[in-house]
């Protein structure tokens, strides 16, 4: 038996490695990629990919100064990749934590994630808009203090009070961090993005502009379509089905509670 195992341990090493590693990095490049179709990353990586090749060329020509201006960029250049990819990575590490691997190892069911569902659902039945916004590192007191307080726990029923057109408190947005509403019918900036203001209402262009100040994500349910939007990192994803949605939040609270475990 053991003489066995020295042989597949022996084999594996030799040859089997080497095939398994090439296969599993061609695998994630290709998901990578894949999330990352239609975003503004593909032409960068490929302004990086060129830069790479320039690169090579220049060394291999022996051309010095080129050489040294290169290197000088990749310098800096790996800096200002992990700012400028910031939005997608946090995309892709919220795709990562709602897939099935994330669903297996944790086992969650956040119920204030059911609640905003539940809430949108109901809203979206009855031909109503809502606005939500949720707050993560970068604190939202500035906007909580344009609205009314409220400091309760989330729950279908208290949103859905809101959310009603015969409320006082419809107008606006509601703000919560974690399982708690923190405030409702809050100001929010509107983005300045000249496309997104001509084609756009109020609540979406209120819900780009509070992603584009802070880090916080914002749900906008369209009176007039009863279509879904999330708005994160300065953009607006349009007509969001109830399950992807659910999907990106279960994701969010993933990397919250990992980012609160380190």
């Amino acid at each position: 038996m053991t003489e066995y195992l020295y042989t597949a341990a022996a084999f594996w090493n030799k040859y089997l490695s080497n095939a398994a590693d090439i296969v599993l990095t061609a695998i994630i490049i290709y998901y990578i990629l894949t999330l990352l179709r239609g975003t503004r990353a593909i032409p960068i990586i490929k302004g990086i990919l060129i830069l790479l090749f320039l690169t090579i060329f220049s060394r291999f020509l022996k051309l010095s100064a080129l050489s040294w201006l290169f290197s000088g960029a990749w310098v800096i250049g790996i800096l200002a990749i992990v700012i400028v990819f910031q939005p997608e990575l946090r995309f892709i590490l919220a795709k990562l934590g709602s897939g099935k691997v994330a669903g297996f190892l944790f086992r969650i069911k956040p119920d204030w994630i059911d609640a905003i569902i539940n809430a949108l659902k109901e809203a979206k039945e009855r031909g109503w808009g809502a606005l939500i916004v949720i707050e993560l590192n970068i604190g939202l007191k500035n906007y909580i203090e344009t609205g009314v307080k409220i400091g309760g726990e989330i729950s279908p029923e208290i949103l859905i009070s809101i959310f009603n057109p015969t409320s006082p408190l419809h107008d606006g947005a509601v703000i919560i961090k974690g399982n708690t509403t923190l405030a409702a019918s809050c100001i929010l900036p509107l983005t300045m993005e000249e496309m997104a203001s001509r084609i756009l209402g109020t609540r979406h262009r209120a819900a780009i502009g509070m992603s584009e100040v802070s880090d916080a994500w914002a749900i906008v349910l369209s009176e007039e379509t009863s279509s879904v939007s999330l708005a994160r990192g300065g953009e607006l994803i349009r007509n969001i089905s109830m399950d992807d949605l659910k999907k990106e939040l279960v994701a969010l609270y993933r990397i919250k509670e990992f980012e609160s475990a380190k």
